[in-house]
């Protein structure tokens, strides 16, 4: 049960990811207009730059860790197919 409730919060395909850095990057960027009003001037800006900049550094993390299952999974049913 615990299984199929798991698999729920695992990031299949590239489509699943771009939806899911898209939710992000809009949460993201409200948070950084919150910090432009709450701190106005340069410090309200490179905290806005550091929301956004932590989007861009979370979806290349997960379009990478895409890439990588993808790879491992074809290694190993190629290392478990019969020889003939």
């Amino acid at each position: 049960m615990f299984r199929k409730v798991g698999r729920l919060f695992v990031i299949k395909t590239r489509a699943e990811a771009f939806l899911i850095i898209y939710a992000l990057a809009l949460g993201a960027t409200a948070r950084g207009s919150a910090y432009l009003e709450q701190f106005p001037g340069w410090g309200g800006k490179l905290l806005f730059l550091a929301c956004t900049g932590a989007v861009f550094l979370a979806g290349a993390k997960i379009l990478d860790a895409l890439r990588y299952e993808r790879e491992r999974a074809e290694t190993a049913s190629a290392a478990n197919a019969p020889k003939s």
